[in-house]
């Protein structure tokens, strides 16, 4: 099944005040970000190229795949829920990124409440994605 990649896309207001405060990361080959049930530790950024998602069902097989984009915001259900990543991701080769760990994510969040609104937009298109995929099964 596909979720629609648009659902990670974030506001570039907020793009720009998590990338002021982040790392940068370049991909020299694919690698690793984060995987389905880690413990959540970073947001990342997605600025250029790609970023391969996938879901797998408790039997191994596979249950969604999607291609993130440039402007997506990914594992922040996790963050915010303080729950295991629900999807892998893999940064693939020639992606750009920039990472904020939780800690810093938290307090950037607490210190301007108007980033809090931009960061509940980015959920809720993640829900709706979801809720429309369950509804073309």
């Amino acid at each position: 099944m596909k979720l629609d990649p648009s659902a990670f896309l974030a506001d570039p207001e907020l793009i720009r005040a998590l990338g002021d405060r982040s790392t940068p990361i370049s991909c020299h080959e694919d690698r690793v970000l984060f995987r389905q049930g880690d413990p959540p530790f970073r947001l990342y950024i997605l600025t250029k190229g790609e970023v391969g998602l996938s879901m797998m069902s408790a039997a191994g097989k596979p249950v969604l795949s999607i291609k993130a984009a440039p402007g997506s915001i990914l594992g922040l259900p996790g963050l915010i829920g303080n729950e295991p990543y629900t999807l892998t991701a893999i940064a693939r080769t020639g992606a750009e990124l920039y990472f904020l760990n939780r800690d810093e994510f938290t307090a950037l969040i607490q210190s301007d409440p108007f980033l809090c609104l931009k960061v509940l937009q980015v959920l809720a298109a993640e829900v709706r994605s979801a809720r429309n995929l369950i509804l073309q099964r």
